[in-house]
């Protein structure tokens, strides 16, 4: 044994132990540091770093036009009009500034302040690109630049030639190809194009004169030249999905879209933008709805900072100072009676963007600022134009306060009911909700709560369930749409309030998602248009009030089977119609099933069966085979074959619906996740909320895919 191993096996720590990691390897050994996961926010984070190099062209004024497409192969392109990456050779390492910017981790042109040519960026640490470049398993990059057409091409991050010029050329911009590495993004490496959509929409309204193009071409290889030649993919004519952005409006028009389902309550949006010292811009609007809801959306140099940062506490400040100023002295307010923030939030949407030539985030997700002088910033500028915006707009500013009264109030009302549910469960020992069937582990790790709908289907579950470990809870009919309903409003329905004690978080303010009872989270409701109206409805409850839990990974969807097939002793599950079709064989006649027992001949029968057994043969296999225990319905059966379909857990006796949707070695459970927190809020606000016509639209658009038992 040589002396390094035997330093090995004795665990020595010395010299030869460190380890240094040279080029783009630590981004492959430990990708999460820079792009946060590699799950699908990481990989849709390459596009953002990439998009984000054109989008600072474009802050600078060097670029007006910026397409993004995804093509075959997982593969992105991203095209600009802006200066062209530098391609000269660089003094210090003797290689072209290309090489250097896509190889190179921190190296850019983005760190010399106005030396650098950006005044402002969202680019800080010069790793974007060359991180981009290390998680692809192929790249290239076509600088159209000082006449002349620049190509590279890469390899998991090593160029495989030198810069090399391949023709001349009147224009100017990038073109970055790259394909991302599925060895690192093991969950996939498949775009969603409508989050793109979203995110460069967003974009669009932040740069005002900037048009974004979005387009989808992985079904249909577009019919183009070489890349090198050709500049927007737009321009060939290809048929795809796509969209194009272009706004003058700027923030005033992003608030203006997100409150498209909203009623404002005031007329005149605010709005602001002026320089500071030590800060380049700050820019805020916002207007009030008569939403309970908050919206703020955040930016530091055009970056979404959707955790907030020292922007979004300066204007939180200023807002509560000088709508509580502007109260007292125009004799809104009674005595010393104030307004706490969450009035002040209530019903605000506002956009708040600030850009700064040096910037601080907290992390290269760049998801919360750290600049101090931003708060002091924005404080100050928002502040005093808010201040002056009331005093010429009373109206606008008499709208407002009685919103913020009103949320004053339900605010002292909802804690009064609160303080009362919780006060009646500590006086009965915080007995728990009397229809709730409670677990016998007092481990929340491992303890599940099934939601179910009706009592029928409660006392299935309960016999059903494994009373060690799942709790069960009946719902009673429909809850309560609290899209619109405050809280003491929403406390004084018996099933919410249910909820509420059975959680045991509490809700509001005192919401503590550390005293959560169960960690998962179950809602099993009936497979029709019933079930699937109070699934939205419960969902709408957690999405506004129990965030967290959804955040959090505890919330499920459980997926009871639509058939159960019935051959002989045996007995097949199938959760979707093509299962079911894909299991017996497109040719098998159901409707000899349905006929009364003893028309069809013996000779028939055996047909049927040999048919059934040859279609079981070429399929996957469901997930339950066993003989059956009983019957909870009558399904209508011939002597040999029988169909049974499914439409509300009740119908199931409590050994189907246990092997089927309890057991957690054989359930399929979907986790409710929110990928974009802003779309989310729209589809609820769609689906929910008081504007009729858009919801009507939705469900005329829509009507199709729905899956309907008439």
């Amino acid at each position: 044994m040589s002396e390094k191993d035997k330093k090995k096996a004795e665990g020595g720590y010395d010299a030869s132990s460190i380890q240094v990691l040279e080029g783009l390897e630590p981004v492959r050994k430990r990708p999460g540091m820079y792009i946060g996961t590699t799950g699908p926010d990481g990989l849709h984070h390459l596009i953002t770093e990439i998009f984000d190099n054109s989008r600072d062209e474009a802050m600078g004024g060097h670029a007006n036009d910026i397409e993004i497409v995804l093509l075959p192969d997982n593969r992105v392109r991203v095209a600009d009009n802006g200066r062209g990456i530098p391609v000269g050779i660089h003094k210090q390492t003797k290689k072209s500034a290309l090489e250097m910017v896509m190889t190179v981790l921190h190296a850019g042109g983005k760190f010399g302040g106005e030396d650098s040519g950006y005044k402002v960026s969202g680019g800080l640490h010069g790793v974007g690109a060359s991180v981009v470049n290390a998680l692809s398993t192929h790249a290239k990059v076509i600088v159209h630049t000082e006449g002349g057409i620049h190509v590279q091409e890469y390899n998991i991050g090593k160029p495989k030639s030198n810069v090399k010029k391949v023709g001349s050329s009147k224009l100017h911009g990038t073109i970055v190809t790259f394909q991302p590495d599925p060895t690192i993004f093991k969950e996939g490496v498949t775009f969603d194009f409508n989050r793109v959509v979203s995110h460069m929409r967003q974009q669009a309204y932040l740069v005002r004169g900037l048009r974004i193009s979005v387009i989808d071409a992985r079904e249909q290889v577009p019919t183009f030249g070489l890349d090198n030649e050709l500049f927007y993919i737009r321009d060939t004519g290809v048929d795809a999905p796509s969209f194009t952005f272009y706004f003058e409006g700027g923030l005033v028009s992003l608030v203006k879209f997100t409150n498209q389902l909203l009623k404002p309550i005031h007329k005149n949006i605010f709005y602001i933008e002026k320089k500071v010292e030590g800060v380049e811009s700050v820019e805020v609007a916002l207007q009030y709805s008569d939403d309970v809801a908050s919206h703020i959306l955040a930016f530091a140099n055009n970056i979404h900072t959707p955790e907030g940062g020292t922007h979004v506490t300066g204007f939180k400040t200023a807002l509560t100072r000088t709508l509580n100023t502007y109260a007292k002295n125009n004799n809104f307010a009674k005595g010393d009676e104030t307004f706490t923030g969450d009035d002040i939030l209530e019903g605000l949407t506002a956009v708040i963007s600030v850009k700064l030539r040096e910037i601080q985030f907290e992390g290269q997700t760049k998801a919360k600022l750290g600049s101090m002088e931003a708060q002091g910033a924005t404080a100050t500028v928002f502040g005093e134009a808010f201040a002056a915006f009331l005093e010429e707009n009373p109206e606008d500013g008499r709208a407002m306060i009685n919103k913020v009264i009103l949320a004053m109030k339900a605010r002292k009302a909802a804690k009064a009911a609160k303080d009362s549910v919780l006060r009646k469960g500590a006086l009965e020992g915080m007995t728990l909700p009397g229809k709730l069937a409670d677990c016998q582990s007092s481990d929340p790790a491992e303890s599940e709560l099934f939601i179910v709908e009706g009592d029928s289907a409660g006392g299935t579950a309960k016999q059903g369930r494994d009373r060690r470990t799942q709790a069960i809870l009946p719902l009673r009919g429909k809850i309560l749409n609290i899209e619109r309903a405050r809280l003491d409003r929403m406390l004084g329905s018996e099933q919410i309030k249910n909820l509420v004690l059975a959680f045991g978080t509490a809700i509001g303010d005192t919401f503590d998602i550390s005293k959560l009872r169960y960690h998962k989270i179950i809602l099993a409701t009936d497979a029709d248009v019933d079930g699937a109206h109070i699934r939205t409805l419960i969902l709408t409850l957690l999405y506004r009030y129990f965030r967290p839990l959804i955040d959090n990974g505890h919330v499920f969807i459980a997926q009871p089977p639509l058939y159960k097939v019935k051959k002989g002793k045996e007995l097949f599950y199938f959760y979707s119609e093509e299962e079911k079709v894909k299991f017996l064989g497109k040719d098998f006649d159901e409707s000899q099933l349905l006929s009364a027992e003893g028309e069809q001949s013996e000779e028939g029968l055996e047909e049927d069966k040999e048919r059934l057994l040859e279609a079981a043969g070429g399929t996957d296999e469901p997930i339950k085979k066993g003989k059956e225990k009983g019957e909870s319905a009558q399904p209508v059966k011939s002597a040999k074959i029988s169909i049974q379909r499914y439409k509300g857990l009740g119908e199931m006796n409590a050994d189907e619906l246990r092997e089927t949707t309890m057991d957690s070695q054989k359930r399929i459970l979907i986790q409710v996740n929110i990928e974009d927190a802003a779309d989310a809020d729209k589809v609820f606000d769609m689906l929910m909320g008081d504007d009729v016509p858009a919801r009507k639209s939705f469900i005329q658009s829509n009507a199709k895919l729905a899956t309907l038992d008439i």
